[in-house]
């Protein structure tokens, strides 16, 4: 299943696909509710709004869609012809990031395989959606693609074991971890943390949509590649990730808790390179869909 965050011209929405076609769940589950509960809900406006209010209840969701169908109401529910697709996730909580969890991309930077999970933080403040613009500071040197598989986090997380990992993931979508380069290597260089390289406002493109966690199986070894201008830099599959999904779960909750709504950003492959203004990203992850950032100076 798909599930999309839409601003219609009135406000925000979530959109669930059928067959082809972006329902307005939204206001489905609310007709929903009115006619076959007589009781009026506040149905969930963002996508992160419906995993805080108990993860996704697929079956829930199922139950609205076929109600849609069955009361011919496809045509009036549609998410509005002018609506833009957003983010699926607005403003996450937390962006946990892993560096250095291929070991071709280790090695194009000169950096040792690392032998426990590398993790760091990127701010919510800096996730834009598809085909939103973004935009490079001049004066701080190289500016690179990083094209990523998100995890987003379902319900709340701590201390998870690996064999439970899977419960705890909603779904997927792409992130593009957009990097100051140079700055990332003056603040390592200097030992300081590298949190600002990586939280400049547009530096997270995320989307096109969630991917429920039904719709790929364990273990998640999907195709990735990112494109500028059409050339291919990367190309990979994430079942080379040095650190897979439950790992990376254990390793990450160990220490912090994750909440509904929050990312984690599994890592790049190799062939990052530099992006400058004007340039066109395009992230495809095979079953997830395609990212596309065009790239401005500030």
């Amino acid at each position: 299943m798909k599930i999309a965050q839409f601003e219609e011209p009135d406000g925000y929405c979530v959109g669930v696909e059928e067959k082809g076609r972006w329902v307005n769940y939204t206001r489905a589950e609310a007709i929903f509710s009115l006619t076959e509960r007589r009781a009026a809900v506040e149905s969930p406006a963002t996508l992160h709004q419906l995993l805080e209010r108990g993860g996704l209840d697929l079956e829930h969701i199922r139950r609205v869609l076929g109600f849609v169908r069955t009361s011919r109401l496809l045509s009036r529910l549609q998410v509005h012809r002018n609506a833009v697709l957003k983010a699926p996730i607005l403003r996450p909580g937390k962006i946990v990031a892993m560096g250095l969890n291929y070991v071709l991309h280790a090695k194009e930077g000169s950096f040792a395989v690392p032998r426990e999970p590398i993790i760091f933080e990127k701010s919510g403040s800096s996730v834009i959606g598809p085909d939103e613009t973004v935009r490079i500071p001049r004066g701080l040197g190289r500016m690179d693609h990083e094209a990523e598989l998100a995890v987003v986090i379902g319900r709340k997380a701590a201390e998870v074991k690996k064999k439970d990992a899977y419960r705890y993931v909603a779904g997927y979508c792409i992130c593009n971890d957009v990097t100051a380069r140079s700055l990332q290597t003056k603040d390592i260089n200097e030992r300081h943390p590298w949190y600002r390289s990586k939280s400049f406002d547009t530096f997270s493109p995320l989307g096109p949509w969630l991917v429920t966690a039904d719709e790929i199986k364990p273990p998640v070894r999907l195709n990735l590649e990112c494109r500028v201008n059409g050339r291919v830099r990367q190309r990979a599959n994430t079942g080379d990730l040095i650190f897979d999904i439950p790992t990376a779960l254990q390793f990450i909750t160990r220490y912090i808790t994750l909440d509904p709504g929050d990312i984690i950003s599994t890592g790049t492959p190799a062939g990052i390179g530099p992006i400058k203004d004007g340039d066109v990203m395009r992230c495809t992850i095979e079953r997830l869909g395609s990212l596309r950032n065009p790239v401005r100076y500030r």
